[in-house]
């Protein structure tokens, strides 16, 4: 039995399919299949039930599962002890958010973190959705998403980040933008440009209309946040974003936001992980962000970073 056996069984179990397993790996299909075929008969047992829907892990392949991992993590870790000793931190780490708005919010960290570990790759993706950053957590191609809370799935690890709030964004020459405030009179007589449904801003947005009895009359749907902002500016319709998504926009005076009056559309937002070992890169990842939860809380709010 080999440690590259075990790696490659535990993404067959990540993605439950050959052939995205053998890309995460860099490998041929062939070589994946062969690798599995081996463990399975040094075993003594099917690790996968295969079938014309695709493969499922088998009884036996669940508990052979919890081994390998550990079995990798301790490896892994014996591997840092070692290197570490060697010289500066290395590694990759791969991170994922649901809209392209979040890189705006992280990218001055994102810069700094490669400032200070040169050594570390990092790598950023946009999923469509938060349940597809969820998604691509649990099967390993992310190391660390942001998402909003609530959270759900067995053994993350959620860290929380910052609190944001969503507000009414409109353009500079809109009606209401130079009010102190929306009114749910205001917002019911409004075409609207939301996210698409999956986002957590859309499931907050959603809910609020629930909350308050508004039918709100759809202008745009999108899952691009910077389509919608610009929608709004050319007076499309009104939106609902966080504050921290329309900062840039609304001081160069092309947007207006507006808090809800009566009610405030706050979130938790949150760096999700898996609670297993994790490698020391993606700690030093963690920690860095989470050092500076008060920069990005001020950034969250929509102010320039502290």
């Amino acid at each position: 039995m080999e440690l590259s056996q075990l790696r490659t069984f535990r993404v067959v179990a990540e993605t439950l399919n050959f052939t995205r397993a053998a890309e995460r790996l860099y490998l041929t299909q062939s070589a994946v299949s062969y690798q599995i075929k081996a463990l399975e008969q040094e075993l003594g047992e099917p690790l996968f039930i295969r079938g014309k829907k695709g493969v499922r892990l088998s009884r036996v392949g669940q508990a052979a599962l919890e081994h390998a991992v550990r079995v990798l993590d301790e490896a892994e870790a014996l591997r840092e002890r070692v290197s570490g000793e060697r010289g500066p931190l290395s590694g990759h780490v791969k991170v994922a958010a649901a809209t392209q708005a979040f890189v705006h919010l992280f990218a001055p960290l994102f810069e700094s973190f490669m400032r200070t570990y040169p050594g570390v790759d990092l790598t950023f993706r946009s999923t469509p959705s938060t349940d597809q950053t969820v998604s691509d957590i649990v099967n390993g191609s992310a190391d660390v998403g942001f998402a909003a809370l609530p959270v759900y799935f067995p053994s993350a690890q959620v860290q929380t980040l910052f609190e944001d709030e969503l507000v009414v964004v409109v353009g500079s020459a809109h009606r209401m933008s130079g009010q102190e405030h929306a009114t749910l009179v205001d917002l019911k007589r409004e075409p609207w440009i939301l996210l698409e449904r999956g986002a957590s801003i859309r499931r907050a947005t959603d809910a609020f209309f629930l909350e308050v009895g508004i039918e709100p009359a759809m202008a745009l749907e999108s899952n691009d946040t910077y389509f919608i902002k610009l929608m709004v500016e050319r007076g499309l319709g009104i939106s609902l974003l966080p504050a921290w998504a329309v900062r840039d926009e609304v001081a160069w005076g092309w947007l207006a936001r507006l808090p809800i009056e009566g009610h405030a559309l706050r979130r938790q937002v949150a760096a999700v992980s898996l609670g297993r070992f994790q490698p020391a890169a993606t700690r030093a990842f963690l920690k860095f962000l989470l050092d500076r939860r008060d920069e990005l809380q001020s950034m969250a709010e929509g102010r320039p970073a502290v």
